[in-house]
């Protein structure tokens, strides 16, 4: 089976003047299609460095990262924009939604930037947006949005261009118990009427243990 997200010896060190920052060790990590992988471990461990090192965000200081076989070293800034447009979506603990723009504007973004034409583009990110249960409130803004519907704004915005893989980072560290719940149900039902493999780093006991696996980083290294 190819993997939808791999990287090999990935290794991250910061370098301010003379200071040097070792955040992560010869990471080693595949993410098969349709999987559920959650990240723990506590802060300052390396975390949420991987997951932007594993979605292109920034680079590493060795080691490699493939992306639907597309090996991201190979690629320049244009490419990796095109590259996370198309096979990936991110979620955050904070929705990054745009405050003057409406839920359903906000969803369409994405595909915008792939120059789709603007009927087509309202109408996937309507479906998406039905299919989390937002339908009533697309002409909404988020600060006309509760917390949790901000977060399922966000996550519609993450799946309307149908990615292979979503990296989520803390998705429901921002949310009281009973939405943090609605949210990662709604990920996992995502997870497989999409066929969308989850890569989620996390806190949440309750998320990470609905995973097919948990694997632990500490101080910069992965316990497979």
């Amino acid at each position: 089976m190819n993997s939808i997200l791999r990287c090999e010896k990935l290794s991250k060190t910061y370098v301010e003047g003379k200071m040097r920052t070792p955040v992560l060790h010869e990471i080693n990590l595949t993410v098969q299609p349709k999987e559920r992988v959650a990240i723990v471990g506590s802060s300052g461990s390396g975390k949420s460095t991987l997951l932007h090192l594993l979605g292109g965000l920034d680079k590493p200081t060795s080691g490699e990262v493939w992306v639907n076989g597309q090996a991201l070293s190979s690629m320049n800034d244009n490419d990796l924009s095109a590259m996370r447009n198309q096979n990936l979506g991110f979620i955050y603990q904070f929705h990054h939604l745009l405050p003057e723009f409406t839920a359903i504007e906000n969803v369409m973004m994405p595909l915008m930037l792939r120059k789709m034409q603007v009927a087509e583009a309202y109408d996937q990110a309507r479906l998406v947006l039905a299919a989390v249960g937002l339908e009533h409130r697309l002409v909404h803004r988020p600060a006309e949005l509760s917390g949790g519907e901000r977060q399922r704004t966000a996550i519609a915005r993450a799946l309307v261009t149908k990615p292979i893989c979503l990296l989520a980072d803390e998705p429901t560290g921002n949310l009281d118990r009973h939405n943090a719940s609605e949210i990662y149900q709604l990920m996992l039902e995502l997870n497989q009427s999409l066929a969308t493999s989850l890569l989620i780093v996390t806190h949440d006991s309750n998320l990470a243990a609905k995973m097919d696996r948990v694997l632990t980083i500490e101080d910069g290294v992965l316990q497979n």
